[in-house]
């Protein structure tokens, strides 16, 4: 007997007739041949330590209606974890394309996906990664949600809906994850869409658990959900060149160095004048540098003219050249006009070289004039002969340039950058939440991993770092995906030995690493 459907179908019809007896006595008799151990109860403040995988039957609508598999939450369960996010596209749930309409037979699929999680002692989060007026997907929605009057009615509607739908599931059991990775929002306008939301929610159902993603792609925690009650979600996807290489949604990713962890990472490229005295900013590169040694700097792009200077670590400069951008275009591949600015745009690969003559224990790289000027990769060649050591910058304004670190005697060979490990993403990734979580904010991941042309071993290694992260830190996580790319079962990976497993090919070094935290 399909258990699952059979408590849909009773809900249903307790929902149209009013009447929770039927439900209540088959809860005491299905409760009496459940084994699953029963879940933690969760606090908006303090989040379960929940650990399990996103299932994405409905994550992105492509018009087939696809039902979520029962068989994933049974060995889900089997292996040891207890919670599932399943992440929705409102397209697939909606009646004849219009938001306003819901379609009863997609909602009953989710009705037995609930019902599986009750059945296997998994907590369920739904979660609309497409919400009307709000996606990071691909075609983006008509309307924004975060300024549209229209769009939010519509995502109001659907949130009270499921809350209805699902009046009296025990937050232990069921909690709702409301949009997916907000980004270029403002805070106050996040905050807003939620209040009316938890409100539309909570007038339904006023136990239910509410969980929201944090802004910027779900990095930043929001202290003003801490008064309404409402748990947050973080991502698990830092340095994303590692987590996202040769990714086919993400432009350029087949381009990329492969990841390698612990990394030597770059920092950014851009060197800003003075002129900006808020932008301006130097990059120091610290470390014992031989007389004889030669820096190589790549200049890629310049706004007019730049100044760029280099110094020892006694302050003195050793170097100064002046770049500029013009109708000549000189050693650069492309030259360009921006008449709204009034200004020249060089674009290239210059390639510019300082030979030091003397011994130093760092340097430091500055425009001292002009406009900007980035620099895409800094290399230094030791006077005795030892491999160059080289990173790549970043082209952003956005990253201020970080000190690098060069070590002429590290092990493999020269090192020129900054050391990524476990340390640096507990202080990138990690410390942000629990600054907030210690003001009360409640904290779990909600989606992390590499996807599956990262090499096997380095994913191995950096999902470890992330791991003794958050069991340090008491947080739960799910891991994106189950089945599939990202995941422990027919992920596609080329350099993992699989093990036949229930009619799946499963990876067991990553999931009896999982099983350890």
């Amino acid at each position: 007997m399909d258990w699952g459907v059979w408590v849909c179908q009773i809900r249903v019809e307790c929902s149209v007739w009013g009447n929770m007896r039927p439900l209540i006595l088959f809860a005491v008799f299905f409760s009496a041949f459940s084994h699953a151990a029963p879940l933690p109860v969760p606090e908006a403040g303090k989040l379960p330590r929940w650990r399990g995988f996103n299932l994405l039957e409905k994550f992105y609508h492509s018009g087939k209606r696809e039902p979520f598999r029962e068989d994933d939450f049974r060995l889900i369960s089997k292996l040891g974890f207890n919670f599932v996010r399943l992440p929705m596209d409102y397209r697939g749930y909606i009646a004849d394309g219009d938001w306003n309409r819901f379609d009863e037979a997609p909602l009953k699929q989710i009705d037995e996906a609930v019902e599986w999680g009750r059945k296997y002692g998994i907590h369920v989060s739904l979660n609309l990664h497409r919400a009307p007026g709000w996606t990071v997907a691909k075609p983006p929605e008509p309307k924004n949600l975060w300024t549209d009057a229209e769009a939010r009615q519509a995502t109001v509607r659907h949130w009270a809906m499921f809350a209805r739908r699902y009046r009296g599931i025990p937050s232990a059991n069921l909690s709702f994850n409301l949009f997916n990775e907000p980004a270029g929002v403002p805070e106050e306008s996040y905050l807003s869409v939620v209040r009316e939301v938890v409100t539309a929610i909570r007038s339904e159902d006023a136990a239910r658990l509410v969980l929201c993603d944090g802004l910027e792609w779900g990095t930043k925690p929001v202290e003003g959900m801490i008064p309404l009650k409402v748990g947050m979600m973080t991502r698990g996807y830092s340095p994303f060149q590692l987590t996202h290489y040769r990714a086919n949604w993400v432009d350029g990713s087949d381009k990329w160095d492969v990841p390698v962890w612990p990394e030597i990472a770059g920092t950014g490229g851009t060197l800003i004048s003075p002129a900006k005295k808020e932008l301006s900013r130097p990059l120091h590169i610290n470390g014992r540098i031989a007389a004889g040694s030669t820096l190589r700097m790549v200049a890629t792009t310049l706004s007019t003219a730049a100044t760029l200077t280099v110094s020892d670590a006694a302050g003195r400069e050793v170097w100064r050249q002046s770049l500029t951008a013009g109708p000549d275009k000189g050693p650069w591949n492309k030259v360009t006009r921006d008449e709204r600015w009034q200004n020249w745009k060089a674009e290239g690969e210059v390639e510019l070289k300082v030979k030091l003559d003397a011994a130093t224990d760092g340097l430091v790289l500055r425009v001292v004039d002009g406009d900007w000027v980035t620099l895409g990769l800094l290399a230094i060649q030791d006077g005795g002969g030892k491999p160059e050591a080289k990173v790549r910058l970043t082209p952003s304004w956005d990253q201020v340039p970080e000190v690098l670190l060069y070590e002429s005697a590290a092990p493999g060979g020269p090192m020129l950058g900054i050391r990524h490990g476990r340390e640096w993403l507990r202080d990138q990734a990690v410390r942000p939440w629990r600054e907030f979580a210690a003001k009360g904010g409640g904290v779990m991941v909600g989606e992390w991993g590499a996807f599956q042309q990262t090499p096997h071993d380095v994913t191995l290694r950096w999902a470890e770092d992330c791991l003794r992260n958050w069991q340090e830190a008491g947080w739960g996580w799910a891991l994106w995906n189950f089945r599939g790319s990202f995941g422990i079962l027919d992920s596609g990976r080329t350099d993992v030995e699989y093990e036949d497993f229930e009619g799946h090919k499963l990876d067991r070094k990553f999931l009896e690493l999982l099983q350890r935290y």
